[in-house]
């Protein structure tokens, strides 16, 4: 590919490199559905305490859970170029492993582009609550957090259907 057809098919970015936001306008609606997952390493203890809602900032799941909602109606907000879409559902699961917590987001709507990228961000935001609710049980006495981290986030189904 020439520099020119690598621009033309970059759709944020104009022929001279300028950043543009999509035009979606002449596209259909459709309903549109995107689900992301992502997990927290934690101490088994940690995890522990979760499951017995023991940490002393309140129920960590329930608290991550209205985060990661939050976050995936203000995607537009912290993404740039991203359309703000009418939100219709937002599903949000954990399951804590023993020595981890996994997260699943699920984000649907009617419009006329998609809705992956608020579901990554429900997911991203939902794991880093649980890391702000756990740590201070996280916390070495040095100060760092050796064994938390936030990973394995990526987009698991996207589907778009006509509107009938």
């Amino acid at each position: 590919m020439t520099e020119n057809e690598d621009a033309e098919d970059l759709t944020h970015t104009t022929r001279e490199g300028d950043v543009q936001m999509v035009d979606v306008g002449d596209k259909p609606d459709s309903e549109r559905r995107a689900v992301a997952a992502g997990e927290i390493s934690l101490r088994e203890s940690t995890v522990g305490a979760i499951r017995a809602d023991e940490v002393g900032k309140g129920d960590v799941l329930a608290t991550a859970r209205i985060g990661a909602i939050q976050a995936v109606k203000h995607t537009w907000e912290t993404i740039p170029m991203c359309h703000g879409i009418p939100i219709t559902n937002v599903e949000v699961g954990f399951e804590l492993r023993e020595d981890r917590i996994d997260c699943e987001v699920a984000v649907e709507t009617t419009g006329k582009t998609g809705c992956e990228m608020e579901a990554l961000e429900g997911v991203t935001t939902g794991l880093n609550v649980v890391w702000d609710m756990v740590k201070a049980i996280e916390k070495e006495d040095e100060g760092g957090y050796p064994e938390t981290e936030i990973g394995n986030v990526r987009v698991l189904d996207k589907e778009k259907r006509a509107l009938e």
